[in-house]
Protein backbone atom coordinates (compact mmCIF):
# COMPACT_ATOMS: atom_id res chain seq x y z
CA UNK A 1 0.00 0.00 0.00
CA UNK A 2 1.16 3.29 -1.04
CA UNK A 3 0.71 6.44 0.93
CA UNK A 4 0.39 9.16 -0.53
CA UNK A 5 2.21 13.09 0.52
CA UNK A 6 0.40 15.54 0.33
CA UNK A 7 2.43 18.92 -1.24
CA UNK A 8 2.83 21.81 1.34
CA UNK A 9 0.84 24.79 0.52
CA UNK A 10 3.21 26.80 -1.83
CA UNK A 11 1.79 29.88 0.53
CA UNK A 12 2.62 29.05 3.58
CA UNK A 13 6.03 28.30 2.67
CA UNK A 14 7.43 31.66 3.57
CA UNK A 15 5.42 31.58 7.23
CA UNK A 16 7.40 28.75 8.42
CA UNK A 17 10.38 31.00 9.51
CA UNK A 18 9.11 34.21 9.99
CA UNK A 19 8.55 34.16 13.28
CA UNK A 20 11.74 33.63 13.99
CA UNK A 21 12.93 36.04 11.61
CA UNK A 22 10.73 38.90 12.88
CA UNK A 23 11.76 38.69 16.46
CA UNK A 24 15.42 38.89 14.82
CA UNK A 25 14.95 41.76 13.76
CA UNK A 26 12.94 42.96 16.50
CA UNK A 27 15.63 41.67 18.89
CA UNK A 28 18.49 43.59 17.09
CA UNK A 29 16.46 47.17 17.04
CA UNK A 30 17.64 48.33 20.62
CA UNK A 31 21.08 46.89 19.82
CA UNK A 32 21.48 48.79 16.55
CA UNK A 33 20.32 52.03 18.30
CA UNK A 34 22.25 51.57 21.29
CA UNK A 35 25.32 53.66 20.04
CA UNK A 36 23.16 56.43 18.86
CA UNK A 37 22.73 58.76 21.59
CA UNK A 38 26.50 58.70 22.21
CA UNK A 39 27.36 60.13 18.18
CA UNK A 40 24.62 62.32 19.24
CA UNK A 41 26.55 63.68 22.26
CA UNK A 42 29.66 63.45 19.73
CA UNK A 43 27.91 65.81 17.22
CA UNK A 44 26.67 68.20 19.94
CA UNK A 45 30.14 68.68 21.43
CA UNK A 46 31.75 69.36 18.13
CA UNK A 47 29.06 71.50 17.07
CA UNK A 48 29.38 73.45 20.27
CA UNK A 49 33.01 73.74 19.79
CA UNK A 50 34.09 71.84 22.84
CA UNK A 51 37.12 69.53 21.68
CA UNK A 52 37.44 68.33 25.29
CA UNK A 53 34.29 66.41 25.30
CA UNK A 54 35.13 64.93 22.02
CA UNK A 55 36.92 61.95 22.98
CA UNK A 56 34.74 60.82 25.46
CA UNK A 57 31.52 59.71 23.68
CA UNK A 58 34.77 57.60 21.31
CA UNK A 59 36.11 56.00 23.85
CA UNK A 60 32.73 55.25 26.02
CA UNK A 61 31.72 53.63 22.13
CA UNK A 62 34.83 51.62 22.16
CA UNK A 63 33.68 50.34 25.78
CA UNK A 64 30.41 49.26 25.11
CA UNK A 65 31.29 47.54 21.71
CA UNK A 66 32.39 44.00 23.15
CA UNK A 67 28.98 43.75 25.10
CA UNK A 68 26.78 45.04 21.99
CA UNK A 69 29.30 41.93 20.07
CA UNK A 70 28.32 39.73 23.44
CA UNK A 71 24.36 40.65 22.34
CA UNK A 72 24.65 40.55 18.54
CA UNK A 73 26.09 37.02 18.86
CA UNK A 74 23.53 35.80 21.68
CA UNK A 75 20.38 36.97 19.40
CA UNK A 76 21.52 35.20 16.55
CA UNK A 77 22.49 32.07 18.65
CA UNK A 78 18.68 32.25 20.65
CA UNK A 79 16.38 33.33 18.00
CA UNK A 80 18.11 31.23 14.69
CA UNK A 81 20.72 28.92 16.07
CA UNK A 82 23.18 30.93 14.20
CA UNK A 83 26.59 31.00 15.43
CA UNK A 84 29.17 34.04 14.40
CA UNK A 85 32.61 33.29 13.93
CA UNK A 86 35.00 34.59 16.66
CA UNK A 87 38.06 37.07 15.32
CA UNK A 88 41.22 36.65 16.81
CA UNK A 89 41.89 39.00 19.68
CA UNK A 90 44.78 39.48 21.55
CA UNK A 91 45.17 37.67 24.82
CA UNK A 92 43.74 38.78 28.59
CA UNK A 93 46.25 41.01 30.48
CA UNK A 94 46.20 43.96 32.48
CA UNK A 95 49.29 45.71 31.26
CA UNK A 96 49.36 49.31 29.11
CA UNK A 97 50.59 47.11 26.39
CA UNK A 98 47.94 44.72 26.28
CA UNK A 99 45.27 48.01 26.38
CA UNK A 100 47.33 49.08 23.76
CA UNK A 101 47.23 46.21 21.47
CA UNK A 102 43.23 45.72 21.83
CA UNK A 103 41.90 49.28 21.21
CA UNK A 104 44.85 49.64 18.37
CA UNK A 105 43.49 46.13 16.90
CA UNK A 106 41.27 46.21 13.96
CA UNK A 107 39.15 43.49 15.59
CA UNK A 108 37.65 46.32 18.03
CA UNK A 109 37.73 49.18 15.49
CA UNK A 110 35.46 46.38 13.12
CA UNK A 111 32.90 46.25 15.65
CA UNK A 112 32.61 49.68 16.05
CA UNK A 113 32.07 50.44 12.57
CA UNK A 114 29.35 48.01 13.05
CA UNK A 115 27.73 49.23 16.34
CA UNK A 116 28.20 52.86 15.39
CA UNK A 117 27.86 52.72 11.49
CA UNK A 118 25.90 49.47 10.21
CA UNK A 119 23.93 49.54 13.36
CA UNK A 120 22.00 52.73 12.92
CA UNK A 121 21.31 52.14 9.26
CA UNK A 122 19.93 48.29 9.53
CA UNK A 123 17.81 49.78 12.79
CA UNK A 124 15.93 52.29 9.87
CA UNK A 125 15.50 48.97 8.25
CA UNK A 126 14.62 47.09 11.18
CA UNK A 127 11.90 49.61 11.71
CA UNK A 128 10.43 49.73 8.18
CA UNK A 129 10.30 45.85 8.18
CA UNK A 130 8.30 46.01 11.04
CA UNK A 131 5.67 49.30 10.24
CA UNK A 132 4.83 46.12 7.02
CA UNK A 133 4.36 43.90 9.66
CA UNK A 134 2.16 45.83 11.68
CA UNK A 135 0.26 47.55 8.66
CA UNK A 136 -0.37 43.96 7.05
CA UNK A 137 -1.82 42.76 10.22
CA UNK A 138 -4.04 45.68 10.85
CA UNK A 139 -4.48 45.76 7.23
CA UNK A 140 -5.95 41.94 7.55
CA UNK A 141 -7.70 42.10 9.98
CA UNK A 142 -9.77 45.66 9.97
CA UNK A 143 -13.03 44.10 9.93
CA UNK A 144 -12.39 42.60 13.69
CA UNK A 145 -11.63 46.15 14.71
CA UNK A 146 -14.73 47.56 12.54
CA UNK A 147 -16.93 45.42 14.61
CA UNK A 148 -15.75 46.67 17.41
CA UNK A 149 -16.64 49.65 16.94
CA UNK A 150 -20.63 50.77 18.05
CA UNK A 151 -22.81 49.43 15.79
CA UNK A 152 -24.66 53.46 15.63
CA UNK A 153 -21.45 53.84 14.04
CA UNK A 154 -21.47 50.95 11.44
CA UNK A 155 -25.48 51.78 10.66
CA UNK A 156 -24.51 56.08 10.30
CA UNK A 157 -21.35 55.02 8.03
CA UNK A 158 -22.03 52.34 5.47
CA UNK A 159 -19.67 53.41 2.93
CA UNK A 160 -17.00 51.78 5.21
CA UNK A 161 -17.63 48.21 3.62
CA UNK A 162 -16.03 49.32 0.07
CA UNK A 163 -13.18 50.78 1.77
CA UNK A 164 -12.76 48.15 4.50
CA UNK A 165 -12.41 45.76 1.27
CA UNK A 166 -9.37 47.88 -0.29
CA UNK A 167 -7.55 48.01 3.24
CA UNK A 168 -8.06 44.22 3.66
CA UNK A 169 -7.06 43.69 0.34
CA UNK A 170 -3.90 45.72 1.12
CA UNK A 171 -2.90 43.90 4.28
CA UNK A 172 -2.73 40.88 2.60
CA UNK A 173 -1.07 42.13 0.18
CA UNK A 174 1.43 42.83 2.47
CA UNK A 175 0.73 40.38 4.79
CA UNK A 176 2.59 38.14 2.17
CA UNK A 177 5.04 40.64 1.37
CA UNK A 178 6.15 40.56 5.33
CA UNK A 179 8.06 37.22 5.27
CA UNK A 180 9.98 37.95 2.05
CA UNK A 181 11.19 41.90 3.66
CA UNK A 182 12.11 39.89 6.55
CA UNK A 183 13.98 36.75 4.82
CA UNK A 184 16.18 40.00 3.04
CA UNK A 185 17.03 41.97 5.94
CA UNK A 186 18.05 39.28 7.75
CA UNK A 187 20.44 37.81 5.31
CA UNK A 188 21.87 41.48 4.98
CA UNK A 189 22.42 41.87 8.63
CA UNK A 190 23.49 38.28 8.98
CA UNK A 191 26.23 39.13 6.20
CA UNK A 192 27.22 42.50 7.48
CA UNK A 193 27.56 40.63 11.34
CA UNK A 194 30.04 37.99 9.42
CA UNK A 195 32.32 40.91 8.01
CA UNK A 196 32.05 43.20 10.75
CA UNK A 197 32.00 41.04 13.81
CA UNK A 198 33.26 37.83 12.61
CA UNK A 199 36.95 37.16 11.87
CA UNK A 200 38.33 38.72 8.73
CA UNK A 201 39.81 37.42 5.07
CA UNK A 202 43.10 37.08 6.55
CA UNK A 203 41.95 35.49 10.04
CA UNK A 204 40.36 33.07 7.85
CA UNK A 205 42.82 31.86 5.58
CA UNK A 206 45.16 31.85 8.32
CA UNK A 207 42.88 29.33 10.01
CA UNK A 208 42.27 27.57 7.07
CA UNK A 209 45.86 27.24 6.43
CA UNK A 210 46.46 25.94 9.91
CA UNK A 211 43.17 23.12 9.77
CA UNK A 212 44.68 22.25 6.94
CA UNK A 213 48.77 21.85 8.39
CA UNK A 214 46.75 20.09 11.74
CA UNK A 215 44.94 17.67 9.64
CA UNK A 216 48.05 16.95 7.46
CA UNK A 217 49.74 16.51 10.15
CA UNK A 218 47.49 14.13 11.38
CA UNK A 219 47.34 11.83 7.90
CA UNK A 220 51.17 11.65 8.13
CA UNK A 221 51.18 10.24 11.82
CA UNK A 222 48.11 8.12 10.42
CA UNK A 223 49.87 6.89 7.28
CA UNK A 224 53.65 6.46 9.63
CA UNK A 225 51.10 4.39 12.13
CA UNK A 226 49.95 2.58 9.03
CA UNK A 227 53.65 1.63 7.85
CA UNK A 228 54.79 0.11 11.38
CA UNK A 229 51.95 -1.89 11.57
CA UNK A 230 52.12 -3.16 8.23
CA UNK A 231 55.80 -4.14 9.44
CA UNK A 232 55.09 -5.23 12.18
CA UNK A 233 52.27 -8.00 10.44
CA UNK A 234 54.52 -9.08 8.01
CA UNK A 235 57.53 -9.27 10.51
CA UNK A 236 55.63 -11.79 12.61
CA UNK A 237 53.37 -13.33 10.05
CA UNK A 238 55.14 -14.08 6.91
CA UNK A 239 58.27 -13.70 7.51
CA UNK A 240 57.97 -15.90 10.24
CA UNK A 241 55.91 -18.60 8.06
CA UNK A 242 58.93 -18.12 5.43
CA UNK A 243 61.43 -18.92 7.89
CA UNK A 244 59.47 -22.12 9.41
CA UNK A 245 59.41 -23.39 5.73
CA UNK A 246 62.72 -22.64 5.08
CA UNK A 247 64.07 -24.34 8.12
CA UNK A 248 61.97 -27.49 7.17
CA UNK A 249 62.84 -27.98 3.22
CA UNK A 250 66.37 -27.80 4.66
CA UNK A 251 65.51 -30.72 7.64
CA UNK A 252 64.06 -32.69 4.68
CA UNK A 253 66.97 -32.46 2.47
CA UNK A 254 69.40 -32.82 5.19
CA UNK A 255 67.48 -36.05 6.53
CA UNK A 256 65.57 -37.86 3.35
CA UNK A 257 68.87 -39.23 1.86
CA UNK A 258 66.66 -42.10 -0.59
CA UNK A 259 65.02 -39.62 -2.09
CA UNK A 260 65.05 -39.54 -6.15
CA UNK A 261 67.33 -36.81 -8.10
CA UNK A 262 64.55 -34.81 -9.39
CA UNK A 263 62.59 -34.68 -6.09
CA UNK A 264 66.20 -33.59 -4.31
CA UNK A 265 66.60 -31.01 -6.81
CA UNK A 266 63.39 -30.16 -6.37
CA UNK A 267 63.31 -29.65 -2.49
CA UNK A 268 66.94 -27.78 -3.02
CA UNK A 269 65.05 -25.12 -5.48
CA UNK A 270 62.31 -24.84 -2.96
CA UNK A 271 64.53 -24.29 -0.24
CA UNK A 272 66.58 -21.44 -2.38
CA UNK A 273 63.30 -19.63 -3.30
CA UNK A 274 62.15 -19.48 0.02
CA UNK A 275 65.72 -18.16 1.03
CA UNK A 276 65.36 -15.14 -1.62
CA UNK A 277 61.81 -14.84 -0.50
CA UNK A 278 63.20 -14.00 2.95
CA UNK A 279 65.59 -11.69 2.02
CA UNK A 280 63.21 -9.59 -0.49
CA UNK A 281 60.85 -9.73 2.60
CA UNK A 282 63.24 -8.24 4.94
CA UNK A 283 63.85 -5.56 2.30
CA UNK A 284 60.37 -4.70 2.45
CA UNK A 285 60.10 -5.16 5.86
CA UNK A 286 63.04 -2.42 6.39
CA UNK A 287 62.08 -0.18 3.74
CA UNK A 288 58.06 -0.08 5.54
CA UNK A 289 59.73 1.10 8.81
CA UNK A 290 62.79 -0.57 10.03
CA UNK A 291 61.97 -1.53 13.63
CA UNK A 292 65.18 -1.00 14.71
CA UNK A 293 64.20 2.70 14.15
CA UNK A 294 61.37 2.65 16.56
CA UNK A 295 63.35 0.42 18.82
CA UNK A 296 66.80 2.36 19.10
CA UNK A 297 66.01 5.46 17.09
CA UNK A 298 68.23 7.29 14.00
CA UNK A 299 71.69 6.45 15.55
CA UNK A 300 71.44 2.79 14.84
CA UNK A 301 69.22 2.91 12.18
CA UNK A 302 71.46 4.72 9.90
CA UNK A 303 74.34 2.51 11.54
CA UNK A 304 72.89 -0.49 10.24
CA UNK A 305 71.87 0.92 6.57
CA UNK A 306 76.07 2.24 5.88
CA UNK A 307 76.73 -1.04 7.41
CA UNK A 308 74.95 -2.75 4.67
CA UNK A 309 76.49 -0.86 1.71
CA UNK A 310 79.79 -2.02 -0.11
CA UNK A 311 81.23 1.82 0.22
CA UNK A 312 82.41 3.23 3.24
CA UNK A 313 80.12 5.49 5.03
CA UNK A 314 80.42 7.70 8.12
CA UNK A 315 77.71 8.59 10.29
CA UNK A 316 76.81 11.26 13.07
CA UNK A 317 74.31 11.25 14.88
CA UNK A 318 73.80 13.99 17.40
CA UNK A 319 70.18 14.01 18.94
CA UNK A 320 70.04 15.15 23.02
CA UNK A 321 66.58 14.01 22.18
CA UNK A 322 64.12 12.05 19.55
CA UNK A 323 62.12 13.71 17.29
CA UNK A 324 58.63 13.06 16.53
CA UNK A 325 58.24 9.24 14.86
CA UNK A 326 57.39 11.16 11.60
CA UNK A 327 60.00 13.67 11.37
CA UNK A 328 62.46 10.92 12.51
CA UNK A 329 61.43 8.48 9.61
CA UNK A 330 61.49 10.83 6.89
CA UNK A 331 64.87 11.11 7.74
CA UNK A 332 65.77 7.91 8.09
CA UNK A 333 64.40 7.43 4.52
CA UNK A 334 65.77 10.34 3.36
CA UNK A 335 69.16 8.92 4.18
CA UNK A 336 68.88 6.14 2.89
CA UNK A 337 67.14 6.63 -0.42
CA UNK A 338 70.48 9.31 -0.85
CA UNK A 339 72.73 6.54 0.13
CA UNK A 340 71.15 4.14 -2.20
CA UNK A 341 71.59 6.62 -4.83
CA UNK A 342 75.05 6.56 -4.00
CA UNK A 343 75.59 4.22 -4.73
CA UNK A 344 74.03 3.02 -7.91
CA UNK A 345 75.13 6.69 -9.60
CA UNK A 346 77.74 8.62 -8.33
CA UNK A 347 80.47 6.24 -8.63
CA UNK A 348 81.86 7.07 -4.84
CA UNK A 349 84.53 5.89 -2.84
CA UNK A 350 82.98 6.61 0.11
CA UNK A 351 80.08 9.00 1.56
CA UNK A 352 79.42 10.85 5.08
CA UNK A 353 76.11 11.60 6.79
CA UNK A 354 75.42 14.12 9.50
CA UNK A 355 72.89 14.38 11.72
CA UNK A 356 72.41 16.85 14.62
CA UNK A 357 69.52 19.09 16.09
CA UNK A 358 70.07 22.72 16.24
CA UNK A 359 67.23 24.84 18.07
CA UNK A 360 64.07 23.50 16.47
CA UNK A 361 65.47 22.05 13.48
CA UNK A 362 66.65 18.70 12.46
CA UNK A 363 69.38 19.35 10.26
CA UNK A 364 70.28 16.32 7.37
CA UNK A 365 73.58 16.41 5.43
CA UNK A 366 74.19 13.94 2.75
CA UNK A 367 77.60 13.96 1.10
CA UNK A 368 80.04 12.02 -1.26
CA UNK A 369 82.81 12.06 -3.16
CA UNK A 370 81.01 11.01 -6.80
CA UNK A 371 81.20 12.28 -10.28
CA UNK A 372 78.16 14.88 -8.84
CA UNK A 373 75.82 16.13 -11.49
CA UNK A 374 72.66 15.12 -9.93
CA UNK A 375 69.76 17.19 -10.70
CA UNK A 376 66.12 16.81 -8.66
CA UNK A 377 64.47 18.96 -11.58
CA UNK A 378 65.36 16.12 -13.92
CA UNK A 379 64.30 13.24 -11.49
CA UNK A 380 60.75 12.60 -13.48
CA UNK A 381 58.95 12.56 -10.04
CA UNK A 382 61.58 9.72 -8.70
CA UNK A 383 64.95 9.66 -7.08
CA UNK A 384 65.63 12.89 -5.61
CA UNK A 385 62.24 14.56 -6.79
CA UNK A 386 60.60 12.03 -4.42
CA UNK A 387 63.10 12.75 -1.33
CA UNK A 388 61.69 16.63 -1.84
CA UNK A 389 58.18 15.77 -1.95
CA UNK A 390 58.91 13.72 1.00
CA UNK A 391 60.65 16.20 3.00
CA UNK A 392 57.63 19.00 2.04
CA UNK A 393 55.25 17.00 3.61
CA UNK A 394 56.26 18.17 7.06
CA UNK A 395 57.08 21.52 6.21
CA UNK A 396 60.89 20.94 5.36
CA UNK A 397 63.47 22.26 3.37
CA UNK A 398 65.49 20.11 1.00
CA UNK A 399 68.38 21.34 -0.88
CA UNK A 400 70.64 19.31 -3.24
CA UNK A 401 74.48 21.29 -4.58
CA UNK A 402 75.98 18.99 -6.72
CA UNK A 403 78.47 20.68 -9.67
CA UNK A 404 80.19 18.19 -12.41
CA UNK A 405 82.72 16.30 -10.88
CA UNK A 406 81.46 16.34 -7.66
CA UNK A 407 80.99 16.72 -4.79
CA UNK A 408 77.29 15.85 -4.19
CA UNK A 409 75.91 17.41 -0.95
CA UNK A 410 72.40 16.95 0.20
CA UNK A 411 70.75 18.98 2.98
CA UNK A 412 67.54 18.76 4.52
CA UNK A 413 66.24 20.46 7.39
CA UNK A 414 63.14 19.07 9.11
CA UNK A 415 60.78 21.53 11.85
CA UNK A 416 60.64 19.19 15.11
CA UNK A 417 59.21 21.64 17.20
CA UNK A 418 57.75 19.90 20.50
Amino acid sequence: MQLTTWPQPVLGRPFRRAGHRTALVAAGLPLHLAVVPLWLWLLGTLAALVPALTPLPVLLTLVVTPLLTVGQRRRYRALVGKDLPRPDVPGPGRSWKSAVRRLTGRTLWRQACYHAVAGPLLAVLDLAVLAVWVSALVGASIYVWIWALPSQWRVTDLGYTTQAAYITVSGLALLFLGPRLTGALVRLETRAAEVLLGPSRTEKLARRVADLAESRAGVLDAVDAERRRIERDLHDGAQQRLVSLAVNLGLARATLGDLPTDARKVIDEAHREAKEAIAELNDLVRGLHPAVLEDRGLDAALSGVAARLPIPVRVAVDLPQRPSPTVEAVAYFVVSEALTNVVKHAQATGADVTVERIGETLLVVVADDGAGGADPAAAGGTGLAGLAKRVASVDGTFSCRSPAGGPTVITVELPCAP
